[in-house]
């Protein structure tokens, strides 16, 4: 090992990230880990409303890091807006353990259908549809093995389109929930809907050095202060640091990946705490820093061997980039048409509701013109955020309140009355219009090009979300919930991410073959949300962990090989 710093060099330390670093710790192999944000560990998480999301405290300062995010106006034009000019932002989380530590941590796996979505289900004009190198078997163990191994806790309930499993249930029993989750079960009922229990990455009961969940209402978008949350620093990290093999340099920028001439890494190049430049040799590099940040990365190392950027000979990188198709939905239920009883069980500061309907995982429906496609639902309450509550109440019948009327909204809304909400999640499917480049004039505070983001978006996702959209309304509705809507549109949930560096067997067509390496650079593996070709109908998290522990298993086969 002389002649190198370590064996594997990790950029980035979120899901993609996390299984490696466990796995090749406990394996005995010398890991440095180099991340762009700040070590925050648990002490640091606060539920603070302000801090963690109105003042976006845990990721870049946009006037520093900023993106150029190219978007479609209400007249049809393609324009661009640079995120430090206000609106949303492409981050979501920076620091160790990245964005899993802010995730609500649904999850479902993917299906075997996701797997061959193609095949199963044809072409789509405008849709760069593929299916994966892999099936969903060779995928299943490592499903399991997260469960296990960074804990899941749920209930198996069998439906319509349960995916095969190697094992019975999960590891640990569902977390509490409010009442108004088998309120949702029996409005499925009413329709013949199977509305089941829901998964979560969050513990119940104390595993190893992690607390339980003890049900703070502040959970998605908020650091976990009990560790019970399954991020990639509490429950992988934080046990490879045990090891003594894992060397976290947090402050750490990568600018540059360099190459030998002869499809070899030789170094990472980074800015360290202070901005000097300084360098990292490993025999195996693995890029994680989250889909649009990989492709940037990869697009800015170019060189004489790569002049298009790294692994990007095939033109490749970048493209094809995934969010979450669907939307959400809402309906309020008033506390005054409920029993006593059913109110005092309703109106309690527990938020989990943990239930979903996944009847209409495929659409066979007359609309789709034969079998679609479909997706997820999921049912929630409102957030205890009380800002959000707040701005609700500004208005009444469309008119801006203040002074007293204000103050009866804001009373009424708050006491009297609890919102109800569905999420779905459908295929964002991969086109040509939704793509990662670098930016020709825009710079980060390093001088370095930023991300220029474009989010095109394909009409299948707004005919398969509002079909969707319209089920978890009729629920809404079965449980007595009053004006009921729902917002389907095409604008990404930039919380949830993936693609641009998507996995296959053509080197023409893809950027990594099957087990994440580069076609074209022998030493380059990219594990993060970005190897997904397509993204199925569930949040990402889950599938971005089980896959990266299948990689990591071919890591440790391959040192052990060349050692």
């Amino acid at each position: 090992m002389a002649d190198f710093d370590c064996d594997i060099c990790i950029v980035g330390s979120g899901a993609g990230a996390g299984p490696i670093i466990y796995e090749l710790s406990r394996a005995g192999y010398k890991v440095v880990v180099l991340e762009k944000g700040p070590w925050l560990k648990t002490a640091d998480f606060t539920k603070d409303e302000m801090t963690a999301t109105r003042r976006d405290a845990y990721t870049p300062n946009l006037e520093e890091e900023r993106h150029i995010v190219v978007k479609k106006s209400s007249s049809g034009n393609w324009t661009e807006k640079n995120t430090a000019d206000g609106g949303s932002d492409l981050w979501n989380g920076s620091c160790v353990g990245g964005s899993s530590n802010f995730m609500s941590a649904y999850f479902h796996r993917m299906k075997p259908n996701d797997f061959q979505l193609y095949s199963k289900y044809g072409p789509i004009d405008g849709a760069n549809i593929v299916d994966w190198p892999i099936k969903y078997d060779d995928l299943e163990p490592y499903y399991a093995k997260v469960e296990k191994v960074i804990g899941v806790s749920g209930k198996v309930v069998d439906h319509k389109h349960q995916e095969p499993r190697s094992t019975p249930d999960y590891p640990h029993p569902p977390l509490t929930t409010n009442i108004v989750a088998d309120w949702f079960v029996e409005g499925g009922k009413k329709e013949g809907w199977n509305i089941v229990p829901a998964a979560r990455g969050i513990i119940s009961e104390p595993k190893d050095d992690r607390r339980a969940c003890y049900h703070s209402n502040y959970c998605g978008s908020y650091g976990c202060s009990s560790d019970a949350k399954a991020s990639s620093r509490a429950a992988l990290i934080n046990k490879a640091l045990k090891t003594g093999n894992c060397d976290i340099r947090p402050l750490s920028k990568v600018y540059h990946i360099a190459t030998n001439g002869q499809n070899e890494i030789v170094k990472a190049h980074y800015y360290d705490a202070d901005d000097n430049k300084q360098s990292v040799t490993a025999k195996i590099f693995v890029v994680a820093c989250q889909a649009v940040e990989t492709s940037r990365l990869l697009l800015m190392s170019k060189n004489e061997e790569f002049p298009n950027g790294l692994a990007n000979n095939s033109g490749q990188v970048g493209k094809n980039l995934l969010f979450a198709g669907g939307g959400a939905g809402s309906g309020y239920i008033r506390f005054d048409s409920l029993s006593e009883e059913d109110r005092n069980k309703f109106d309690v500061p527990l938020t989990f509701v943990n239930q979903a309907l996944i009847d209409f995982y495929e659409i066979d429906d007359p609309e789709f013109g034969g079998k679609a496609k479909g997706g997820t639902i999921d049912f929630l309450i409102e957030h205890s955020n009380p800002m959000p509550k707040v701005f609700r109440s500004k208005y009444k019948n469309g008119t801006l309140l203040y002074g007293s009327d204000l103050k009866e909204n804001l009373q009424d809304y708050f006491t009297k009355q609890k919102r109800v909400r569905y999420e779905v999640f459908c295929d964002w499917l991969p086109n040509d219009d939704c793509h990662v480049s670098l930016d020709e004039n825009v710079t980060d505070k390093w001088g370095d090009p930023v991300g220029k983001v474009k989010l095109g978006y394909h009409e299948q996702n707004l005919k398969v979300g509002n079909f969707l959209a319209d089920k978890g309304m009729t629920v809404l509705k079965n449980i007595g919930a009053i004006k009921v809507t729902k917002s389907i549109t095409g604008n990404p949930p930039t919380n949830l991410m993936a693609g641009g560096c998507r996995f296959g067997d053509d080197p023409k067509n893809s950027v990594l073959n099957a087990n994440c390496q580069a076609h074209e650079v022998n030493n380059l593996y990219v594990t993060d949300g970005s190897f997904m070709p397509t993204g199925g109908s569930v949040p990402y998290t889950f599938t971005i962990y089980a896959n990266a522990f299948r990689v990591a298993d071919h890591l440790i086969e391959r040192l052990g090989k060349e050692a």
